[in-house]
């Protein structure tokens, strides 16, 4: 498909990338009055991006290089511009663009080799006198044996960080605190990395506790000027992926902000790095206040969290730069505009990411279509998001779907901005972290600036409702009500709203939301958007416990309106009147209700249902968690297992789950087998528990590492 709005110029560029950063990069092109070619796969035919661009087309894959300097050739760009992720740390790519006489917006393939390799980049720094983690190498197609890897680490100490020399963005880290653990751990990341990368080397380094994760944004022309646009702070992670991000650095003093980014300029100028890049440090406040920081790895790309840098610096007074704008100028040969003598930094930014995921569950990925989106908006709120309502959201790519950045005087109003723009996203169809940011952004050590990279999983932030609040319920009967109940004319005996020739009756709906108990929600229409609503199953005039565990005291009064269009419900029951967002996904039969930021998928059971609670309890069934693909079996049928033992490993969005047994017992079915593709709640064994032995609930390992980049 190729879409053309408006002719194009020579200097159009062609956006090897999707999702969000597409559009980002688009817009600005756009701004600039430069032509844009966007690239898409099958799964993507009807994206944002590909919309948004002048021109698109169909490649085989967004990590084909062949295909996509193909494309902009077609597409008569003169530039390529990779965004992040993807080929846009890829040395050879930056080589076949030039190969072909197309300007790579990105630095020179010898600064990407050099800085994309963990260890030399380590060598690289510490030569030009910025400080590095004291650790160990293996040596290229030379893995350590358990021996050499248990010697070299008791000479460091414990604990320790395994990461692959090659890749960023968190893949394949391990953190080990133990000798017992060593083994394992660089196993699996030697896989992951394999895997990602091409590449198992490892890296080891010392683990620092409670570290910083502090990043500086560079700039470097072809004629020799580098600066630094001061810091962003990245320590709000899951899974070594970070979650929020803000700039300036809650921890940092002008001085310590001046000695960093000296270091982070000495970095660049270490590999002769020309375009924008990031600098990212481990830094640790000592009692006395006194910093002490490390180089991590540099990043030679554009970073996902750039837009709090873009929001904070001032270039002669003006607040405000675009990032994109200063690579491409760069990369036609400009020297920089300003020095560093002309950037300051005034309020204070923050992003966070949304992501789909579920926090609830150890932020395992989800999927699905999205039914309806709303995205907040206002003063100082931007929002990149690559997607659209009719979208759907799959395994394929990296989970993040949207940024929600926001700017403030100060760091305390960044804040609370961000949490009225939270409070406004809502998508419906997919479940996502959105909630659970709220929750973070309020516990006491952010709001406080006391941050660490372990902080979301040893010191998390309170945890969400058991059940969604009553009203939830009784809003999505009345919504299942509406549904039902028809015109006038209707034949009243085949609607089931309670009325009768006598008093009207009570109709009741058996309502669950996933991973909760039902509730029976019994409505009695009253008049014309007037009901009583009693929720839970008790006598209607007898006093009920409802589904939130508080004591309803009997039915209510609601009443119920929905917009015309039929995208918002407004419900006002038991004297409490709340606007939700509405969705009905057809495919799966759920109800969709979402307000204040927090999204509800709840759907109708029959009365029966009841019955097979107790079964399924004790059922060794193990389903999927998220679609996805099966990468390992490793267990076979007739084989005895104990509850938690590992019986499947999956991988979703760049992830690996391992998902285990949820009772002692034998391996009766073995239902999938490696390379299987499979989607949610798909069988993938079956353990027949033992008589008389414990079992307890399915459960599923924490998802080893994520990707930051948008794959």
């Amino acid at each position: 498909m190729t879409t053309t709005p408006r002719p194009l110029t020579p200097a159009a560029v062609l956006v090897a990338n999707r999702g969000e950063i597409a559009l980002r990069i688009i817009r600005t092109l756009n701004r600039m009055g430069i032509g844009s070619v966007a690239v898409y796969t099958d799964a993507d035919t009807d994206s944002p991006h590909v919309l948004a661009a002048d021109r698109a087309l169909r490649v085989e894959g967004y990590l084909d290089a062949a295909s996509i300097v193909a494309a902009a050739l077609d597409g008569g760009a003169a530039m390529v511009h990779p965004g992040y992720g993807f080929l846009s740390e890829n040395a050879d790519f930056a080589r076949a663009c030039a190969d072909a006489g197309l300007t790579f917006v990105g630095p020179p393939p010898s600064a990407i080799e050099a800085m994309g390799d963990k260890i030399r980049a380590k060598d690289t720094v510490a030569a030009a006198g910025v400080p590095v983690l004291g650790g160990f190498t293996e040596k290229p197609g030379r893995p350590m044996d358990d021996d050499a890897l248990l010697g070299a680490a008791a000479e460091i100490g414990y604990p320790l960080l395994i990461k692959p020399s090659a890749g960023g963005g968190g893949k394949g880290m391990r953190a080990v605190h133990s000798p017992d653990e060593l083994a394992a751990g660089a196993a699996a990341a030697r896989r992951e990395a394999l895997a990602a990368f091409g590449d198992s080397t490892l890296l080891v380094e010392r683990l620092v506790q409670r570290p910083r994760h502090i990043e500086v944004q560079v700039l470097a022309d072809g004629h020799g000027n580098v600066v630094h646009l001061g810091e962003r702070e990245c320590s709000l992670q899951r899974r070594h992926q970070k979650v929020v991000e803000e700039a300036p650095s809650p921890l940092l003093t002008e001085a310590q902000r001046a000695t960093m980014g000296e270091a982070a300029v000495a970095a660049a100028r270490s590999c002769g790095y020309v375009g924008a890049g990031t600098v990212e440090f481990i830094a640790e406040a000592g009692s006395d206040g006194e910093l002490s920081f490390s180089f991590l790895e540099m990043n030679t790309r554009l970073q996902v969290e750039h837009p709090v840098t873009e929001k904070v610096v001032a270039v002669r007074g003006e607040r405000g730069v675009d990032l994109v704008e200063l690579q491409v100028l760069v990369a036609t040969g400009e020297p920089l505009p300003f020095a560093q003598e002309d950037v300051s930094w005034h309020g204070h930014a923050v992003e966070a990411r949304i992501y789909a995921e579920d926090a609830d569950r150890g932020f395992l990925p989800t999927g699905g279509p999205i039914l309806s989106l709303h995205e907040p908006s206002g003063h100082e709120v931007r929002v990149d998001s690559g997607i659209a309502v009719g979208g759907e959201i799959t395994s394929a790519f990296d989970p993040m779907l949207a940024k929600v950045i926001t700017w403030g005087p100060d760091r305390a109003k960044a804040l609370h901005r961000m949490d009225h723009a939270l409070a406004a996203y809502l998508l419906l169809g997919c479940v996502t972290n959105t909630a659970f940011l709220r929750r973070l952004l309020r516990h006491p050590r952010v709001v406080a600036g006391d941050l660490s990279t372990d902080l979301i999983e040893s010191d998390p932030p309170e945890p969400a409702p058991e059940a969604p609040p009553e009203d939830v319920y009784a809003a999505a009967a009345l919504d299942h009500q509406l549904d039902l109940e028809g015109p006038a004319t209707a034949d009243r005996f085949a609607v089931p709203d309670g009325w009768r020739m006598g008093e009207r009756a009570w109709t009741p709906w058996r309502l669950r939301a996933p991973r909760h108990d039902p509730a029976v929600v019994h409505v009695q229409r009253v008049e014309r958007d007037t009901y009583r609503v009693r929720v839970d199953g008790a006598e209607p005039e007898a006093p009920v416990v409802g589904a939130g565990g508080r004591r309803a005291g009997g039915p209510a009064t609601a009443r119920v309106r929905r917009s015309p269009d039929g995208a918002w419900l407004r419900v006002t029951y038991a004297g409490r009147t709340r606007t939700y967002r509405r969705a009905h996904d057809p495919a799966t039969a759920h109800r969709w209700l979402g307000t204040d930021g927090a999204a509800w998928a709840l759907h109708e059971e029959p009365v029966a249902a009841a019955l097979r609670d107790d079964e399924a309890a004790a059922d060794g069934t193990v389903r999927s968690p998220m679609p996805g693909t099966v990468l390992d079996v490793p267990v076979r049928v007739g084989q005895t297992v104990r509850a938690g033992t590992p019986l499947v490993v999956v991988e979703a969005m760049k992830m690996e789950h391992s998902v285990t047994s949820p009772v002692d017992g034998t391996v009766a079915t073995v239902a999938v087998r490696p390379g299987a593709s499979v989607p949610m709640d798909a069988v993938l064994v079956t353990v027949e528990p033992l008589r008389d032995g414990p079992a307890d609930t399915q459960g599923v390992s924490v998802p080893a590492t994520s990707e930051e980049n948008q794959r």
